[in-house]
Parts: structure tokens; C-alpha cells; sequence
């Protein structure tokens, strides 16, 4: 296979503008203010910590971006191998004017000052957002968020449900509950108005989206009207569950979602099989890992019960891949979504990729998200993935089975930016 037909498949890929549909983004400070922000990135900081850095070091309470930046920058050596690194340097010779091929203590200082520049500028959100050829941002918002004071037709809002799912039972999620709702919760009906109410208020601030991070041991499942009343009703005059019901509460709240997902035709993105606190000295947002015995079997009736409601599913493992994959073949309403955090790299994408082109319709597959915190991490990102996707085309379709370079490049497009439009409804200004 030719380098040549590879760039031409991956032109067209790079001139498209796209809809990034998952971020943590804050759209109060979207862009970075100093590198400091860049490289208190928690992929830098953990493999940093990894290579030897103390943990102490990262984290001082009350550290100085730049002096920050001085104690990372000696790691950068050891992660020089990684594809973050090569997502650090290409953002900085694309966004910064960087001129070199590494980064580290003998030049960090000069990158510092030109990134500084460049952040200082008073428009330098809207360029980033340029250069990286983003026409929408998803955001991911805490159910009590007023979503006020930014533009929810561009930082688009997302439902994110962790803690009413897995913390109602705590007095201070109760607590923002009802204050967000302006309502009070006493038991089971109380309760979905209130949880009502939130939807009512995401969606008309233009939300596309629920959302939830799920733990490998997390089951689905319907639970009786008597059980949840009683469960809620407890839980709210401050009675101590127990784990057995603190599991039946938080599937009784992750159904309530998934029905109000239902009636207001909104997918319900489900991001499965993290394993939280498995490093417990690690750094911020260092510490979880995934559990490869985790099934989406366990999903089943979850699936089968809401056949009106769109599920992208992201996974952690390879291995949960091919059972995404199978699950997407048979099941309408389940669809690939992104490459998901440990699954982020060059050869699990290179190859989830290939598994989903050749076994799920391609208007079933969201190919890629950034999941990122800061807009600059935007570009190099989505490079990494159409560079990846430009060669499975190139390979797999065209060499392989004949394909003009026209049909793969209209298939990469869909992936790329057709199915989040049609999955999750474009833009609407």
C-alpha cells in the first residue's frame, strides 16, 4: 500500500470541520491560560508520577504554573515513547510555534514564554478552535449546573448522572437534588419529578445527551415500585442503606434515566468498565483502571427493555471491543462511541477500528471524541485518529476490497462527523 494513497484518503479527512461529542470542557475557561494546564494534564502527570516523579511534587498545594511546568519537564525524556508526548509536541509546533523534536529542561522555558503569548491573546479560544476545525464542543455537566453565562449552541450540554445513580443516598447529593429541582424528595414519585425537572431544564438548554460512567459490577435492571419507595423514602429521612440497598437504589435511578432518556428522545451515553481508586496513592485522576470481567451481557436487559433509546457505548478493554462490536451487530439501538481513555492509543484504536468497519453499519459508529479538558488537546487528538482511520480505509477497503478512494473517504466522513449529526442531532442555531 502506497503513502500516496493513504494522504489521499487523508486529506478530505483533515479539511473536515468536525462536532467533538464528548469533553469536560469548562466553558467559562475552555482554552489553557499557561502550559502549566497542558502538562497538569492527568496523562502527564501519572506518567510522570510512573517514571519516578513523587506525587508530592505534582500536587503542592499553592505550586506556581511555571514552577510546576520546571519539575515536569526533566519526565518528558522518560515518556518520549508514549502518544501523549506525541500529542504534546504536536500541539506545541502547530498551536505554539514550537521548532523542535523534544521537550525538555533545556528549552521548556522558551515553549513557556511562546505559549504564554499565544494564551495571552484575547482571542485565543476562537483560534484554538480554528486550527483545530471544531464546529461544536459536548460538554459534560453536573446535574445541578445552571448552564448559564456561555453559548449552549456551540458548548453543547450533557446530563452527566454518576452521582445521582451512585451517591443519592449521601445527605449533600440529596441536598443539591432538591435545590436544583426546587423541589423536595420523600419517596419514589417525588423523586422522578424532581429528576423530571432536570431534564426538562437540560433539554431546553439545548442538551443532546445523558451520560454515565459505569463500574464493572454495575447490573441494570428494573426494580418494583414498592422497593424503590421504600429505598428513596429511607435514603431521604437519613436512614442508613445498606450495600445490598444502595445497589437497588442506584438501579432504580439508573432505569428512572434510562426511561426519561426515552421520553425525551435523547441517547443515553454509557462509558463502561472503570474500576475507581485501584491506585489509591496515585495523582488527581490518576488512580482508576478498568476490569476486564466485565460483560455487556449484564446490559441486556437494559437494551432489550428500551428499543426507542439510542445507547453509544464506550469500553475500556480490547477485549469489551469485540463484544461492543457484537452487541452493535445485533442490538439497533447500540452504537460504538469513541475510543475510550486506556483504549486511547495508536494500536487498540488501530484495531477497534478495524473490527468496527468490518462488522458494524457505518451509520452505527461514533468514531472519535477527544474527552478532553482544555481545547488545545483538540487538535493533535483528532489528528492522531484521521491519520489512523485514512490508513484503515486505505487498507482495509480500498487495497482489500476495491474501494474507490471517493466511497472510503464518504464512509471516514460519516464516521467522522455524519453519524454524531445523526445520532445526536447537529447543530441547531
Amino acid at each position: 500500500m502506497s503513502a500516496c494513497l493513504v494522504q489521499e484518503i487523508l486529506q478530505p479527512l483533515q479539511a473536515l470541520r468536525l462536532i467533538d461529542p464528548h469533553t469536560h470542557i469548562n466553558p467559562h475557561q475552555a482554552a489553557s491560560r499557561t502550559l502549566a494546564d497542558i502538562l497538569g494534564y492527568h496523562y502527564y502527570t501519572e506518567l510522570a508520577h510512573s517514571a519516578g516523579l513523587p506525587k508530592e511534587q505534582i500536587e503542592e498545594p499553592g505550586i506556581e504554573p511555571r514552577e510546576k511546568v520546571r519539575r515536569l519537564a526533566p519526565w518528558l525524556k522518560h515518556l518520549e515513547n508514549t502518544a501523549q508526548y506525541s500529542w504534546l509536541l504536536e500541539m506545541s509546533q502547530q498551536l505554539f510555534g514550537f521548532q523542535g523534536e523534544r521537550i525538555d529542561e533545556t528549552n521548556w522555558e522558551s515553549l513557556y514564554e511562546a505559549s504564554l503569548k499565544c494564551m495571552s491573546a484575547a482571542d485565543w479560544e476562537q483560534q484554538v478552535l480554528q486550527k483545530s476545525g471544531l464546529d461544536q464542543v459536548y460538554l459534560t455537566n453536573d446535574f445541578d449546573d445552571p448552564l448559564t453565562g456561555f453559548d449552549t449552541s456551540f458548548y453543547v450540554p450533557c446530563l452527566r448522572t454518576d452521582d445521582l445513580v451512585f451517591h443519592l443516598f449521601r445527605p449533600p447529593v440529596q441536598q443539591r437534588l432538591q435545590q436544583a429541582a426546587a423541589t423536595s424528595v420523600t419517596d419514589a414519585t417525588s423523586l422522578r419529578d424532581a429528576v423530571g425537572r432536570l431534564f426538562e431544564h437540560f433539554t431546553a438548554n439545548n442538551a443532546r445527551a445523558c451520560a454515565i460512567s459505569l463500574p464493572p459490577t454495575f447490573s441494570p435492571a428494573s426494580v418494583s415500585a414498592v422497593a424503590a419507595n421504600h429505598l428513596v423514602s429511607k435514603a431521604f429521612s437519613g436512614g442508613e442503606l445498606s450495600a445490598e440497598e444502595q445497589n437497588c437504589l442506584s438501579q432504580f435511578v439508573f432505569w428512572m434515566l434510562a426511561e426519561f432518556c426515552d421520553q425525551y428522545e435523547l441517547p443515553f451515553d454509557l462509558m463502561i468498565g472503570v474500576n475507581r481508586r485501584v491506585y489509591e496513592q496515585g495523582v488527581y485522576q490518576g488512580q482508576d483502571l478498568f476490569d476486564s470481567r466485565v460483560s455487556l451481557v449484564q446490559y441486556r436487559e437494559l437494551f432489550n427493555a428500551f428499543p426507542g433509546v439510542i445507547f453509544p457505548v464506550s469500553v475500556l478493554a480490547e477485549t469489551s471491543n469485540q463484544e461492543l462490536v457484537s452487541f452493535a451487530w445485533i442490538f439497533p439501538n447500540v452504537i460504538t462511541c469513541g475510543h475510550w481513555w486506556y483504549s486511547n492509543i495508536p494500536v487498540f484504536i488501530e484495531r477497534d477500528t478495524r473490527a468496527r468497519l468490518q462488522a458494524v453499519p457505518g451509520t452505527k459508529q461514533v468514531g472519535y471524541y477527544s474527552d478532553m479538558y482544555k481545547l488545545e488537546f483538540a487538535l493533535p487528538k483528532f489528528a492522531m485518529y484521521r491519520r489512523i482511520l485514512a490508513r484503515v480505509l486505505a487498507e482495509d477497503f480500498v487495497v482489500a476490497r476495491g474501494w474507490s478512494t471517493e466511497r472510503a473517504v464518504e464512509l471516514g466522513i460519516r464516521v467522522l462527523r455524519g453519524n454524531v449529526e445523526s445520532i445526536f442531532g447537529g447543530i441547531q442555531r
